[in-house]
């Protein structure tokens, strides 16, 4: 169904690395930037309560428990109940809030937001969805980890429902939509792949064949889909990539007089092309599938990527994702 303007997402104040303390700087700042959100702060008492307190639009709800990344997420969902993203989740499910948010462990997250707010009626599998920090154009990927294993039919889900979140979310029209494998022609690949193809020939408006991995970058395509197992890989190479080549950049402007000079002339270009591969913009993964708007941020998180996490869930829920993917999936 869909929202007005005014949206309440639950954040998780436990959820990420820095937690709470860059959580609450975060939500502090989402508030004070979009004055039609409302926060339900899930997490300790002595945390959630003054914090609330002290601002408006936020709401307290204590939850005795907390998941730590090293836990099982499934087995921790289901014996921790009032952990606060069982709490938070639930809370979407019972409606008094539209959007959940945490920077926690994702397995947990993924878990309880399938388990706890549940799927939208036809879909198989949710689904992962990241951007990839390409400095050409932002390139939406589907699975990054959720599903390890799977089945064609679920990668023709994934491209829909990616398709979907570039469109309304990233701003690609009429997105082009590619399967990865490891040749553009159609009888590359696994039969697996194979299958896959022609599935989403078949059933994916938009699809534009084969993509390999040298075409993400060069955002060749607007989705790329694939499995879990293999996204996740890509995503972390890629992310991996990106820090390392910055990291070498600035020791080697920093190596000398000449060098320092130099980087004082190109400081304005390389701070926009850094932040044209940063993918905290977009606030984190989302997971497509679901009966609401749940979205995971990187487990490393600052007050800066927390904000964009609470700003971007609610842009999700004013856009109706959810909504659009039942009725993509229903037809």
């Amino acid at each position: 169904m869909p929202y007005s303007d005014t949206v309440t997402i639950a954040v998780d104040a436990m959820g990420g690395d820095h937690a709470p303390d860059v959580v609450l700087e975060g939500v502090a700042a989402a508030l004070k930037q979009d004055e039609s959100i409302s926060v339900l702060l899930t997490g300790p008492e002595e945390v959630v309560v003054p914090f609330a307190q002290a601002h408006d639009r936020c709401v307290a709800q204590p939850a005795s428990e907390v998941i730590g990344m090293a836990e099982h997420p499934a087995q921790a969902v289901r014996k921790k109940k009032d952990s606060s993203i069982v709490v938070g989740c639930r809370a979407v499910k019972e409606g008094r809030a539209q959007g959940f948010f945490s920077a926690g462990s994702t397995g947990a997250c993924l878990a309880a937001a399938t388990l706890v707010i549940g799927r939208i009626k036809g879909v198989q599998r949710p689904a992962l969805c990241s951007v990839i920090p390409s400095p050409i154009a932002p390139v939406v990927m589907a699975d990054i980890g959720a599903n390890a294993d799977c089945k064609p039919e679920y990668l023709v889900q994934f491209a829909r429902m990616a398709s979907i979140y570039a469109e309304k979310i990233v701003g690609k029209r009429n997105p082009r939509v590619a399967l990865l494998n490891i040749g553009e022609e159609d009888t590359k690949g696994s039969q697996f792949a194979q299958q896959t193809f022609s599935l989403m020939k078949e059933g994916v408006e938009g699809f534009a064949g084969n993509a390999e991995g040298n075409d993400i970058i060069a955002a060749k395509f607007d989705v790329v889909v694939t499995d879990g197992f293999t996204g996740n890989v890509v995503l972390k190479t890629v992310e991996g990539t990106a820090k390392g080549l910055f990291s070498a950049l600035k020791e080697t402007l920093n190596s000398s007089l000449k060098t320092k000079m130099g980087a004082v002339l190109v400081k304005n270009e390389l701070k926009t092309l850094k932040d044209s591969i940063n993918a905290d913009a977009y606030g984190g993964a989302p997971l497509l599938g679901v009966n609401g708007v749940c979205l995971v941020g990187h487990g490393s998180s600052n007050a800066e990527a927390i904000k964009n996490g609470v700003l971007a869930s609610a842009d999700m829920v004013r856009k109706d994702i959810a909504g659009s993917i039942a009725e993509a999936v229903g037809k």
